[in-house]
This record gives structure tokens, sequence and C-alpha cells, in this order.
């Protein structure tokens, strides 16, 4: 499904020049936006009309983003990604403990942002995809079903868990693209990224061991430190 003037997207950021980028980035994908610049200003905006999801950043004038996702929840439960130069660890835990969705550092990837803007939706509206829905993906040898759920690789069946099957069509779909964990524990996972948490790297070692193990270079899947997973 294609982006449509039939969602909602409110961004809340005080730095003008990333809000018109944003702004500009999100009415190119066909999305319909409404633009704030301070908290007070948002927060009365978020409440009084309806959006699909609220792009948040942290530190704002008049009220900080913390007290705006809080009020915010009180009353609607919009979706929103926290936009923020703060990266540490307990930032991230206060903006996920008062409700947020998602949490994405500055400086941010465009690519990234509309990938999680995707999933957020997805989730949020019941989307199979904001993008057009693609059935099956062919590179190479490999050829990825999504209504069989079938992975085939040089005419050979491989087995897959559901959740194996979803790691390896987003990493596949976005070849040559470096994925970062938080957002592939939305989209694969479906729940918040923990630096503690092991599970999406298992995931990944297994279904690389069983393309391997029929004949896939083993170098197709690369780790990149600090920043995520990339499929070539």
């Amino acid at each position: 499904m294609t982006p449509s003037n039939d969602v909602r997207i409110l961004i809340i950021e005080d730095d003008r020049t990333l809000n018109d980028q944003l702004a500009g980035l999100l009415t190119g994908q066909g999305f319909t936006i409404e633009q704030c610049h301070d908290g007070h200003q948002g927060l009365m905006t978020a409440l009084s009309e309806k959006f699909d999801l609220i792009l948040l950043d942290v530190l704002l004038p008049t009220m900080n983003g913390f007290s705006v996702l809080n009020k915010l929840r009180k009353i609607r439960q919009t979706p929103v990604m926290m936009l923020t130069a703060c990266g540490a660890e307990e930032e991230r835990i206060e903006g996920y403990s008062k409700g947020a969705d998602d949490y994405l550092p500055k400086p941010f990837n465009f690519t990234e942002l509309l990938l999680r803007i995707d999933a957020l939706l997805r989730r949020s509206l019941g989307l199979l995809n904001c993008r057009q829905q693609k059935q099956q993906l062919v590179v190479g040898n490999l050829v990825l079903s999504r209504v069989k759920q079938e992975v085939v690789y040089a005419d050979q069946a491989i087995a897959m868990t559901p959740i194996q099957f979803r790691l390896l069509w987003v990493l596949v779909e976005h070849q040559n693209e470096v994925l970062s964990k938080p957002y592939l524990y939305q989209l694969v996972l479906e729940r918040a990224f923990s630096r503690y948490d092991r599970s999406l790297d298992m995931h990944l070692s297994r279904v690389r061991r069983k393309l391997i193990d029929v004949g896939m270079e083993a170098d197709r899947f690369s780790t990149v430190h600090g920043k995520g997973y990339c499929f070539t």
C-alpha cells in the first residue's frame, strides 16, 4: 500500500531547518504533515487533531519531549517516535517508560527514518506495508516467497521459522543497506531494542548458518560494528 494524504504525521522539532527537511521528505512520500516548533504548541496540536504518527524531539522549548509524551499518553495513544541528540541508554529507557514507540538518536539517516516510520505505521494501522507490497524477492540464486513463507537457494528449499523468514526478508529487501538493531528488533521481533538482549544475533546466526549449509557465501551477511546488519 502506498502512503496517501490520509496518513497524517505531526513533527514537533524546534530546529526549523531539520523540521522543514523532515516535512519535505515525508511530504514527498505522500504523507500529510503538520509542523510545530515547541513543546506546548506540539502537545496542544497533538491533542486537538488526529494523527497517525508523531515525531517528537526531546529538547524542546516551553516543555520538553518527555513531558509532552507523558501528558499525551493520558489522553491519546498516537504512535510516537522520539528524536534526540541524547543517545544515552537512560534517555531511551525514560522515553520508552513514558510510552514512546521508537527512539531515533541524531544525527540519523533519512532512509532508516523512513524504514522505521513504515514499521510503526504497519503495526498501528494494520498495514502490511506502507509501500507497495512485494510477494517475492529474487537475488541471484536466492528466492523468497512471502505467501508460502518459503526460502529457496540454488533450488534447495530451506526450512525457517517465521521470525527467521521475516529477518531474512527485511535484510534482502534492503540489500546493501545497513539496518540498525533497534529497527530490526521493532520490525522482526516486535519489541524494543535492549543492548543486553542477544535474540536478534541468535536468529541471524541461524539464518546465516542455514544459507551457508546450502552453498551461500558467508560474507553475504555482514555485521557493521555499532550500526547493525547488512545483506550484500
